[in-house]
């Protein structure tokens, strides 16, 4: 089965940095795009950034200029580096992927356990 599992979350203070990475396992075909989502106490998931394997790249109007998202193909791994971090970024955040299996047709989503950020003002 297919497993995305996050690293890279922590605690830092407001204008700090961190870089996620999720790396996909499993029997895995083929990778059409991966992204971040996140969600804070009290509110939905939402949309972070999404990549695909060519390298398209969407952001969420509150992260561009702040956040860049990139892919290795290679490794099946998304990352996430952000930069000047505010204490509204804090939530967990979660690896997403869809992508195609050996055993069954077509694509889905999978998502990883998901990482804490916490950014203290």
């Amino acid at each position: 089965q297919v497993q995305l599992v996050e690293s890279g979350g922590g605690l830092v203070q407001a204008g700090g940095s961190l870089r996620l990475s999720c790396a996909a396992s499993g029997s895995i075909f083929r990778i059409n795009a991966m992204g971040w989502y996140r969600q804070a106490p009290g509110k939905r998931r939402e949309l972070v950034a999404t990549a695909t394997s060519g390298g398209t790249t969407n952001y969420a109007d509150s992260v561009k200029g702040r956040f860049t998202i990139s892919r290795d193909n290679a490794k099946n791994t998304v990352y996430l580096q952000m930069d000047s971090l505010k204490p509204e970024d804090t939530a967990v955040y979660y690896c997403n992927a869809d992508l195609s299996t050996w055993a069954v047709a077509g694509s889905r989503d999978y998502w990883g356990q998901g990482t804490q950020v916490t950014v203290s003002s």
